[in-house]
């Protein structure tokens, strides 16, 4: 079985997927990571002077969509990222193995900045320098109507940004799933965290492949409430959808 974990790169989720993974026991976990992304994260937090001199060699569009996400997560009082450090973390402290799931980022911004036509070019850097200014309630809104109309949101993306779906969304999703597939093959409780966008894309990928698994989104991560500190018992337990 696998279970897959939407999650949000700006927003408190550590407690919510620890209390997941102790709940699930997964013999495995793989993260919505590559492993520059994954060395990248941990020097911001141990150097960050030089990771941020390292960043100034990044494509600009991948340094404008860092920046907007550290500056939201800042907002929700963490670090971009940092719930993948958290799955990671956990799979060190109880011996499991992590898979770093996700294709080279840098990589991948290079090559879909080289195939972009002109015009959704600016249109990207227009909406990349304006993000940066994007308040916290608007993210939350925006959130809302994805999570509420996920198809029209993701066809709205492909007509403003086709180069975008199909590079940061759908083959990303496809390389995910053969990384899943291959995990499938290895372990019988799997728990893959992957940003919430991924998840029904990767959700419709594994039913045409027959392969079981369950989802937690984002929202239901949200609404985790910790158990009581005043010394009585308490379960907790976060519903999935089974599909």
């Amino acid at each position: 079985m696998i279970t897959l974990i939407g999650t949000g790169h700006v927003f408190n989720l550590s407690a919510a997927l620890l209390a997941t993974f102790d709940e699930k026991q997964p013999q495995v976990i793989g993260v919505e990571l590559d492993p520059q992304r994954y060395q990248a994260i941990l020097l911001r937090n141990t150097d960050p002077a030089s990771y941020q001199n390292a960043r100034k060699n990044l494509p600009l569009i991948y340094r404008l969509l860092a920046q907007f996400q550290e500056s939201m997560a800042e907002q929700y009082g963490v670090n971009a990222g940092d719930e993948m450090l958290s799955a990671v973390t956990y799979a060190h402290s109880h011996q499991l193995p992590v898979t770093f799931i996700d294709t080279n980022a840098q990589s991948l911004f290079t090559t879909m900045w080289k195939t972009m036509p002109f015009f959704e070019k600016l249109r990207l850097l227009l909406s990349g320098f304006g993000g940066l200014f994007v308040s916290k309630k608007r993210v939350e809104q925006e959130l809302k109507n994805y999570q509420q109309n996920y198809d029209v949101y993701l066809e709205e993306i492909g007509k403003k940004f086709p180069t975008i779906k199909k590079t940061l969304i759908d083959d990303r999703n496809t390389h995910m799933l053969n990384r899943l597939i291959e995990l499938h093959g290895q372990y019988q409780r799997i728990v893959a965290c992957v940003g919430d966008g991924h998840v029904p894309g990767i959700s419709q990928l594994l039913e045409q492949k027959q392969i079981p698994f369950e989802t937690i989104r984002l929202q239901q991560l949200q609404s985790y409430q910790p158990p009581p500190t005043d010394g009585t018992s308490a379960h907790f337990s976060i519903n999935y959808q089974p599909l």
